[in-house]
């Protein structure tokens, strides 16, 4: 028989799985710990929308019935809230899925997938999938380098991966930037505008995706209900974009593959704006907060746009890591001495920091 290596598909041999944050119920089982902080995966502190789990509760019975596959539901009051047409929304099982589709829709094998080299490490996951070439571009000061991704553009550039805010560093391009790079772009190349940390950007020269969509028939927003409206265990994401873009791509969409939880939750979660509100306040005090502290530790940040912030410790991040596992925190190690901190409640930050000021005094 044949080795299982030599028949999977070559592109697949290069992918390294995605590892996700440690899950808490991990850190308890190793570290026989009770009520461990994660401050590693960008999720919403405050949990849930209270009018999302009663929508859930409402649906229980129900689950015996396979959901609606067009998101029906879901679909009207999301075109309502942003104002755009039914026919230009799509659903996923989070954005994850929906990057896969799109790579899937519109990679052929050698087509060139463009993207920063230090941004969400599922853009050459789902490249990999398609049998694309991943092309990456090297970060400008922990930004992506929109004179690079010009310059880098041809005629094999099929689709461009642009995660605004971006994760893990939590900076932004900019109207200017990005109305740079879309007039320098081919219209058979698929831009990506990832926006899963959209609600939290406060700064005025941020572009709002979908007010592109009218000029840009190439262009394809993504968002999340998994961040803001703390709903990441239901997996639920949606892209807008022309509607011949979403034709296309719902035919390689699996049947079903929004659960019917999820898409009431998200429902119901949109009409929760004072939810959306205190998340923004318990945001905007703890990026403040851990800011001022470390400034005063001498940690090295990034100015951040989203709801985490992107450090360097004087020790590789990885020994960080491990010794806040010690003491019941999880954060994100990225490279060397890089990591990726989640804004917590004030009680969690607080946590963080005394928990840092002990083991960088060690």
């Amino acid at each position: 028989m044949e080795k299982i290596s030599e028949i999977v598909k070559k592109s697949i041999l290069n992918i390294s799985p995605y590892i996700p944050g440690k899950p808490i119920d991990e850190v308890k089982r190793e570290y026989k710990i009770k009520d461990p902080v994660k401050l590693a995966s960008n999720e919403n502190p405050l949990g849930p929308s209270k009018l999302a789990l009663k929508a859930i509760k409402s649906k229980l019975n129900e689950l015996n019935l396979y959901p609606e596959s067009s998101c029906f539901y879901l679909r009207k009051a999301l075109s309502k809230y942003l104002n755009v047409k039914e026919s230009m929304l799509f659903f996923g099982n989070g954005s994850n899925e929906l990057e896969q589709l799109i790579a899937e829709t519109f990679v052929e094998p050698d087509d060139e997938v463009m993207f920063s080299s230090l941004s969400f490490v599922v853009y050459p996951i789902v490249t990999d999938i398609a049998c694309g070439v991943s092309v990456q571009i090297p970060h400008n000061n922990f930004k992506h380098d929109i004179d690079r991704f010009i310059e880098r553009l041809t005629e094999k550039t099929k689709l461009i991966f642009l995660c605004n805010p971006n994760n893990p560093t939590g900076t932004i391009i900019t109207k200017n930037e990005f109305e740079r790079l879309m007039e320098k772009v081919n219209s058979r190349t698929i831009v990506v505008l990832d926006e899963a940390y959209f609600e939290y950007v406060q700064d005025k020269n941020y572009p709002d995706g979908i007010k592109y969509l009218e000029k840009y028939k190439n262009l394809i927003v993504l968002r999340t209900f998994s961040k803001i409206y703390g709903l990441a265990g239901l997996r639920i994401g949606y892209g807008i974009a022309d509607p011949e873009i979403v034709s296309y791509i719902d035919r390689v969409r699996p049947p079903f593959n929004v659960n019917s939880l999820a898409q009431i939750a998200a429902e119901y979660a949109l009409k929760d704006k004072l939810h959306v509100q205190k998340t923004l306040k318990v945001n905007n005090l703890g990026k403040i907060y851990l800011q001022k502290e470390f400034d005063k530790l001498k940690i090295d940040y990034i100015k951040t746009h989203a709801n985490f912030i992107f450090v360097k410790f004087k020790y590789n991040s990885k020994y960080v890591f491990e010794e806040l596992l010690k003491r019941g925190i999880i954060i994100r190690p990225i490279f060397d001495n890089y990591a990726r901190i989640t804004i917590g409640t004030m009680e969690q930050n607080k946590k963080l920091i005394k928990e840092l000021k002990e083991i960088l005094n060690k």
